[in-house]
Protein backbone atom coordinates (compact mmCIF):
# COMPACT_ATOMS: atom_id res chain seq x y z
CA UNK A 1 0.00 0.00 0.00
CA UNK A 2 2.77 2.69 0.98
CA UNK A 3 4.81 1.75 -2.43
CA UNK A 4 1.47 2.05 -4.62
CA UNK A 5 0.86 5.66 -2.93
CA UNK A 6 4.53 7.14 -3.30
CA UNK A 7 4.53 5.88 -7.02
CA UNK A 8 0.60 7.19 -7.61
CA UNK A 9 2.03 10.46 -6.12
CA UNK A 10 5.68 10.32 -6.95
CA UNK A 11 5.62 14.11 -8.09
CA UNK A 12 4.69 15.13 -4.03
CA UNK A 13 8.22 12.99 -3.54
CA UNK A 14 9.96 14.48 -6.00
CA UNK A 15 8.49 18.47 -4.33
CA UNK A 16 9.48 17.80 -0.75
CA UNK A 17 13.04 16.25 -1.94
CA UNK A 18 14.00 19.79 -3.57
CA UNK A 19 12.37 21.99 -0.94
CA UNK A 20 14.54 19.94 1.65
CA UNK A 21 17.49 19.89 -0.51
CA UNK A 22 16.81 24.49 -0.86
CA UNK A 23 16.39 24.48 2.79
CA UNK A 24 19.90 22.26 3.35
CA UNK A 25 21.61 24.00 0.63
CA UNK A 26 21.21 26.91 1.19
CA UNK A 27 23.11 27.70 4.76
CA UNK A 28 25.91 25.79 3.01
CA UNK A 29 26.48 28.13 0.41
CA UNK A 30 26.38 31.07 2.49
CA UNK A 31 29.52 29.77 4.08
CA UNK A 32 30.86 29.36 0.93
CA UNK A 33 30.30 32.20 0.05
CA UNK A 34 31.78 33.76 3.07
CA UNK A 35 28.96 35.76 4.38
CA UNK A 36 27.07 35.11 7.49
CA UNK A 37 23.58 36.06 8.39
CA UNK A 38 23.00 38.09 11.54
CA UNK A 39 18.82 38.28 13.23
CA UNK A 40 17.45 41.78 14.01
CA UNK A 41 18.28 40.72 17.80
CA UNK A 42 22.11 39.91 17.50
CA UNK A 43 22.97 43.12 15.54
CA UNK A 44 23.14 45.44 18.17
CA UNK A 45 25.30 43.19 19.82
CA UNK A 46 27.56 43.46 16.24
CA UNK A 47 27.50 46.84 16.02
CA UNK A 48 27.85 47.83 19.92
CA UNK A 49 30.78 45.11 20.86
CA UNK A 50 32.14 45.02 17.45
CA UNK A 51 31.83 48.27 15.93
CA UNK A 52 30.02 46.89 12.48
CA UNK A 53 28.87 49.36 9.95
CA UNK A 54 25.57 48.89 8.92
CA UNK A 55 25.35 49.46 4.88
CA UNK A 56 21.61 50.01 3.99
CA UNK A 57 20.89 48.95 0.30
CA UNK A 58 17.44 50.54 -0.51
CA UNK A 59 16.99 53.06 -2.66
CA UNK A 60 16.84 56.80 -1.37
CA UNK A 61 13.20 57.01 -0.73
CA UNK A 62 12.79 53.72 1.14
CA UNK A 63 15.98 54.77 3.14
CA UNK A 64 14.16 58.10 4.07
CA UNK A 65 11.23 56.09 5.01
CA UNK A 66 12.83 54.45 8.26
CA UNK A 67 16.20 52.65 8.71
CA UNK A 68 18.65 51.43 10.99
CA UNK A 69 20.60 54.24 13.18
CA UNK A 70 23.78 55.56 11.67
CA UNK A 71 23.51 53.21 8.60
CA UNK A 72 24.84 54.13 5.55
CA UNK A 73 22.58 54.11 2.34
CA UNK A 74 24.96 52.88 -1.24
CA UNK A 75 21.60 51.80 -3.10
CA UNK A 76 21.77 48.59 -4.67
CA UNK A 77 22.18 50.12 -8.49
CA UNK A 78 24.88 52.17 -7.46
CA UNK A 79 26.42 50.03 -5.22
CA UNK A 80 29.81 49.16 -7.74
CA UNK A 81 30.36 52.96 -7.06
CA UNK A 82 29.56 53.87 -4.00
CA UNK A 83 31.32 51.08 -2.58
CA UNK A 84 34.78 53.78 -1.71
CA UNK A 85 32.66 55.27 0.73
CA UNK A 86 33.19 51.71 2.85
CA UNK A 87 36.97 51.29 1.87
CA UNK A 88 37.72 53.24 5.56
CA UNK A 89 35.80 50.85 7.31
CA UNK A 90 37.40 47.70 5.19
CA UNK A 91 38.64 46.05 9.13
CA UNK A 92 35.34 46.01 10.65
CA UNK A 93 32.72 44.05 10.00
CA UNK A 94 29.72 45.11 7.33
CA UNK A 95 26.18 44.01 7.62
CA UNK A 96 24.53 44.58 4.60
CA UNK A 97 20.40 45.37 4.79
CA UNK A 98 17.98 46.10 2.23
CA UNK A 99 14.06 46.10 3.02
CA UNK A 100 13.03 42.26 3.07
CA UNK A 101 16.67 40.64 2.99
CA UNK A 102 16.36 39.03 -0.14
CA UNK A 103 18.77 41.01 -2.11
CA UNK A 104 21.05 41.68 0.38
CA UNK A 105 23.19 38.52 -0.85
CA UNK A 106 24.39 40.47 -4.13
CA UNK A 107 25.15 43.24 -2.61
CA UNK A 108 27.62 41.45 0.08
CA UNK A 109 29.33 39.10 -2.70
CA UNK A 110 30.47 41.86 -4.22
CA UNK A 111 32.17 43.38 -1.42
CA UNK A 112 33.64 39.98 -0.81
CA UNK A 113 35.30 40.17 -4.54
CA UNK A 114 36.17 43.63 -3.33
CA UNK A 115 38.27 41.88 -0.67
CA UNK A 116 35.81 43.03 2.28
CA UNK A 117 36.43 39.83 4.94
CA UNK A 118 33.69 40.05 7.76
CA UNK A 119 30.46 40.13 5.85
CA UNK A 120 26.81 39.51 7.06
CA UNK A 121 23.24 40.47 5.84
CA UNK A 122 20.56 41.17 8.27
CA UNK A 123 18.14 38.41 8.26
CA UNK A 124 14.63 39.46 6.82
CA UNK A 125 16.23 42.81 5.88
CA UNK A 126 14.60 45.86 7.64
CA UNK A 127 11.48 44.84 7.88
CA UNK A 128 12.35 41.58 10.77
CA UNK A 129 14.04 44.96 12.68
CA UNK A 130 10.84 47.21 12.11
CA UNK A 131 9.18 43.87 14.07
CA UNK A 132 11.53 43.93 16.90
CA UNK A 133 10.72 47.08 17.59
CA UNK A 134 14.44 48.00 17.28
CA UNK A 135 14.93 52.27 17.14
CA UNK A 136 14.26 53.21 13.69
CA UNK A 137 16.15 56.88 12.00
CA UNK A 138 14.61 58.87 9.52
Amino acid sequence: MDVEFVTKNWYLFLALIVVVALIVLDPIRRRASGVSVVSATELPRLINHESAIVVDISDVNDYKKGHVPNAINIPLDSFSDGINKLRKHKSKPIVVACRAGNRAARAASILRKEGFESLYTLSGGFASWEKENLPVEK
